[in-house]
């Protein structure tokens, strides 16, 4: 899972990049992209590993990238948004603190239409290729056609296309990754002392949107677990930004994990929501899926009750289940294949 973080200048980008990703850096080339990678925490890996002492343990892992530069900061045609059109959401940064007083909304609808405007750029000029096309006397895809002359409509009229889910999900539109398709958690940037959400309404009931305190949260990022756990009081903070941000993308996407265990390993696997069997084998390995014959299920709820997976076995809680079976949050899999 890759997340691109944007916002206005100003807005903490980078404040609240170092603060996710704990990748802290005073030396940092502001004219280079910027990755961090963390794990995600989840209590039920941590009792598993405990449970099975396996050679390893792997956590399912969340990306963030900050690009090197924002739209208005170079000139359109250039499309400085080819940044993060292989993110798979983003992360909208919206300043709310400072001498000055905030804007909120409007600097989002500032950087929700240049969103819009890339994607119009790159609508336009498929349409004009396609009608190249039709005058050689070239096939045209005309689902693909129907599609992206919707999209122009949408986005002439100032339309992000995440308002429309079935055509920024639409399979003919993938290759494009327009950028106003992708799912988006809205973070308001406030000062220490504020953990409110400030006044806009009508973009808190279209978004989903987050309170962070992202210099506060930069210094927690560097602290010691001791430390940190008075600083966390002191502000009256429940859990990390990290931990809050996390669990917000998993929201916007549709997330969740299933998980494999044994002696060698014990791992966490991401996958979308309503996953049939069969899919979530390929997440793991191609050819489990291609010899796919059977699923052993066992809920982590049902293996905490039975306490050994030998024991939920006699109760009758693992059970076999076939490819079109949907994968429910906290399953643990074992694929039985044969290739």
């Amino acid at each position: 899972m890759k997340l691109g973080i944007f916002g206005l200048p100003g807005s903490g980008r980078t404040t609240v990049f170092e603060a996710l990703t704990r990748n802290i850096s005073d030396t940092a080339n502001k004219s280079e992209n910027r990755i961090g990678t963390i794990r995600v925490p989840d209590l039920r890996v941590d009792v598993l590993s405990r449970m099975y002492s396996p050679k390893k343990t792997i956590y399912a892992q969340v990306e963030y990238s900050l690009p090197a530069m924002q739209a208005h900061e170079k000139k359109k045609e250039q499309n400085i948004w080819t940044q993060i059109r292989d993110c798979d959401a983003l992360i909208h940064l919206i300043r709310n603190f400072g001498l000055e007083k905030p804007t909120p909304y409007q600097d989002f609808m500032k950087m929700d239409q240049e969103l819009v405007f890339a994607d119009l750029i790159v609508t336009e000029k498929r349409l004009e290729r396609i009608e190249l096309d039709k005058k050689r006397g070239k096939p045209v895809d005309n689902e693909e056609l129907t599609l992206l002359i919707e999209c122009k409509k949408h986005l002439e009229n100032e339309t992000p296309l995440r308002r429309f889910p079935d055509i920024a999900k639409a399979p003919s539109l993938r290759g494009f990754a327009f950028v106003s398709a992708k799912p988006m958690l809205v973070l308001f940037n406030n000062a220490d002392e504020d953990e409110n959400m400030p006044d806009a309404q009508e973009l808190a009931s279209q978004e989903s949107c987050m309170v962070i305190r992202g210099k506060l949260e930069r210094e927690l990022a560097q602290m010691s677990e001791e430390e940190a756990k008075d600083f966390l009081t002191e502000f009256n903070i429940s859990a990390s930004a990290t931990d809050r941000v996390i669990e917000g993308s998993y929201q916007i996407l549709g997330l969740m994990s299933f998980f494999t265990v044994g002696e060698d390993e014990v791992r966490a696997w991401t996958i979308r929501k309503n996953t049939q069997a069969l899919d979530a084998a390929e997440v793991i390995h191609s050819d489990i899926k291609k010899g796919f014959i059977r699923a052993e299920v066992l809920a982590y709820n049902d293996l905490m009750s039975a306490g050994t997976y030998a024991e939920a076995r006699k109760k009758g809680t693992v059970r076999l289940e076939g490819k079109t079976y949907i994968v429910q949050d906290g399953d643990i899999l074992n694929f039985r294949f044969n290739v």
